[in-house]
């Protein structure tokens, strides 16, 4: 009988989806739910965890039900098996009413084979009938982490999932997930009621990714290094906030990349333009936030980039597993500052939630990465269960290994001493225990009286910290966070106990040298962050006066995302104020100049003396000054520079608000700029200047209107 539902899985494989085989362990599963055997997959993203369901469901009489937290993509996921020739739909709230009763009647006449659908809609009072009619055959829940407190994207609803079991017992249940260490997959089992589930584990090495850590400083400037080498590839950036993805997006395309962003903050049919642009290769680069790329079957995305330290080694490998899932060579690219974890604990620390403990432990795990001077791919592959044996060539680590010793000895000490204490104590009690402390636990427990007490005395605490971090990272122990996160040892932690294999470790002197520079940089960066946020602060109050006077919105003058770039770039010169994204030609003449300086004034007060700010000139505004230092009137240096009378003067008055050294008085007299700026005063804001032209009545010409304005921009 298995062999026959086999022989029809592989005609489905082949008639469906165009393949010849399974993947590696699909049969083993597809087996399973024949045999109506609740099952726990755990694939890597790409690994094929949706065939695993679906062809069940398209060979089995019935209907099979998938649940997904992700409303936005269950059209394309339909619309893709409607395309393969098998009738599929989907139900949640994004639907009309009448919408939803054309798929119910089809459920009802037996018409649908996959129906996928939104948790809360899965919860709904009115939905249990429908499943009751539907003679479903299998309940697929994808994305199963989040039913678990211990995921990394827990979601509360998914919990009443264990419904499914009680209501209809002889049906079977597949959770399925990219992403879920011990703990978590634990929890999944007993929070659905699953009943003796066969657990699936793939391998979750991904060898066609490499891996990088980079400097959090300057980050656009080695993104735009890192994407002008790989033109014309799609690529995904993910960003901590709806409002860093936007401005992201923006100076990249500013910079004549191709690029758009994706949040929650849009609405449903801007995120779907832009992920459909995405996947038909329209838009090349997406800046996102981590909710992005979840469901997308695109094979071809070449690379990913973290701007900000995700919050766990979960996300970061569910995230950076969009890249080459065709098995072709892709790039990973990961930002760490220490300030990104101090952002991160605030964050975590101000959401109150009975997982704080937690979600601060796994981002101490995610900053150990960061730091890490071993092979990441171990790290990762350690921190789901799974050893590597060699390092893997592929990182950066691996490509600029750091001096190393045997540290054989060294974990020996550790490993003994945790096992020794019975596997029940965390971190900061095994260093107590190797270094002899005589703290009050310590002595209570007993620990004083084990053979492996004292035997790290000569190290000190902080460098026994680093080592045990190398210890865990190499995955010969494994912290247990659903008990008190104590340590326990790993089946490779025998091996090492017992001398069958040596381990090497990091030189300390690196290790530290590591750290203290990330804790460096981040007092930098918090310096240069109060700064920009002041600066930021006074370009906004220029704004509004601004604004005010010509009775326009703000905004107009211009945004916050461009104010803000001014305030991280400092632009003093007319070349580098041009670079700064939403500053064109006309905004350059009639701003430009009045930001500059308000921006080397601040400057100069940061630095407790004077800037000299004047800009950057061309030959021929050079030509100009100092045909006019040497007397010559404006219709004379019109003639020998080709230009009109009106050009020389509005070039000269913009050149002197600029802060150039053009003299004035050659240009209007004291008495002339005094009877202007008086007329000035008694004009209703905002001061226009066709309105001082006109106030002047003839009595002098535009020119001076211009100088008397450019004295003001200059002079306040």
């Amino acid at each position: 009988m298995a062999t026959a539902q086999l022989d029809q899985a592989r005609i489905a494989l082949k008639k469906y989806f165009g393949y010849d085989n399974f993947r590696p362990g699909q049969e083993e599963i597809i087996q399973g739910v024949y045999d109506k055997r609740d099952t726990l997959v755990l694939m890597p993203t790409g690994g094929g965890k949706s065939m695993c369901f679906q062809i069940p469901a398209i060979t089995m009489e019935g209907m099979a039900v998938v649940v997904s937290p992700l409303i936005s993509l269950m059209k394309d996921q339909v619309e893709g098996l409607k395309a393969n020739g098998i009738s599929a739909a989907f139900l949640n709230s994004s639907q009309t009413l009448d919408e939803q009763t054309t798929i119910e009647n089809e459920i009802y006449h037996g018409e649908i084979k996959l129906l996928y659908v939104s948790p809360e809609k899965m919860l709904s009072p009115n939905f249990l009938p429908i499943l009751r009619q539907g003679a479903v055959n299998l309940f697929a829940i994808d994305e199963a982490h989040c039913i678990s407190s211990w995921g990394h994207d827990f979601r509360p609803e998914y919990t009443q999932m264990k419904f499914l079991k009680k209501t209809f017992p002889d049906i079977p249940v597949i959770a399925l997930t990219a992403t879920a260490d011990k703990i978590t997959r634990r929890d999944i089992t007993a929070q659905l009621g699953l009943e003796n589930p066969h657990v699936f584990i793939s391998s979750f090495d991904r060898p066609n990714l490499s891996l990088t850590v980079s400097p959090g400083q300057k980050r656009y400037e080695q993104i735009v290094q890192f994407v002008r080498k790989r033109r014309n590839t799609s690529g995904i950036i993910y960003c901590l906030s709806r409002k860093g993805c936007e401005s992201l997006a923006r100076k990249l395309s500013g910079a004549g990349y191709h690029a758009d962003y994706y949040h929650a903050g849009m609405t449903s049919r801007e995120r779907n333009s832009v992920q459909t642009d995405f996947i038909n290769d329209k838009i090349p680069i997406v800046c996102a936030t981590i909710a992005f790329g979840m469901g997308i079957d695109k094979s071809n995305v070449r690379w990913v980039i973290h701007y900000n330290l995700p919050k766990n080694l979960e996300g970061y490998y569910q995230e950076i597993g969009r890249a080459g899932r065709d098995g072709a060579p892709a790039d990973t690219l990961l930002f760490y500052s220490y300030s990104d974890v101090m952002t991160l604990r605030d964050i975590i620390e101000k959401n109150v939630s009975e997982q704080e403990s937690i979600q601060l432990a796994k981002l101490e795990r995610m900053q150990q990465y960061a730091e890490a001077l071993i092979c990441r791919r171990k790290i990762l592959l350690n921190y789901f269960s799974e050893n590597l044996g060699e390092n893997c060539g592929n990182c950066d680590i691996c490509k600029n290994p750091p001096s190393l010793f045997d540290g054989t000895i060294i974990a020996q000490k550790a490993l003994s001493a945790v096992a020794r204490a019975k596997e029940r104590i965390g971190v900061n009690l095994l260093i107590d225990i190797l270094r002899g402390s005589r703290r009050r636990e310590v002595l209570e427990r007993g620990y004083d009286k084990i053979k492996t007490y004292g035997a790290g005395a000569d190290i000190s605490s902080r460098d026994w910290q680093y080592l045990i971090q190398q210890i865990i990272n190499l995955g010969l122990l494994e912290i247990a966070y659903d008990h008190h996160h104590v340590l326990r040892l790993t089946e490779e932690a025998q091996r090492v106990l017992f001398g069958k294999k040596k381990i090497q470790l990091a030189r300390m002197a690196e290790v530290k040298e590591r750290r203290e520079k990330s804790k460096r940089e981040v007092k930098v960066e918090k310096k240069r962050n109060r700064v920009k946020n002041d600066l930021f602060k006074v370009l906004r109050q220029l704004r509004k006066d601004l604004a005010r006077k010509k009775g326009i919105p703000p905004y107009i003058v211009f945004s916050d995302a461009t104010l803000q770039e001014m305030a991280a770039e400092l632009p003093v010169t007319e070349v580098d104020f041009r670079e700064i994204s939403g500053v064109g030609d006309v905004k350059m003449e009639q701003y430009g100049p009045i930001f500059m300086r308000a921006i080397a004034r601040y400057q100069a007060a940061q630095g407790g003396g004077k800037l000299n700010v004047a800009p950057s000139l061309d030959e021929q505004s050079t030509a100009m000054i100092q045909l006019l230092k040497r007397g010559l009137p404006i219709v004379e240096i019109a003639m020998l520079q080709k230009l009109t009378p009106e050009e020389v003067s509005s070039r000269l008055a913009h050149l002197y608000a600029s802060g150039a050294d053009v003299e004035l008085k050659r240009l209007i007299s004291k008495t002339e700029l005094k009877q202007i700026l008086e007329l000035m005063e008694n004009l209703p804001d905002p001061i226009r200047r066709k309105d001082v032209i006109a106030a002047l009545d003839g009595r002098m010409g535009p020119e001076k209107v211009d100088y008397a304005m450019a004295y003001i921009e200059r002079n306040g």
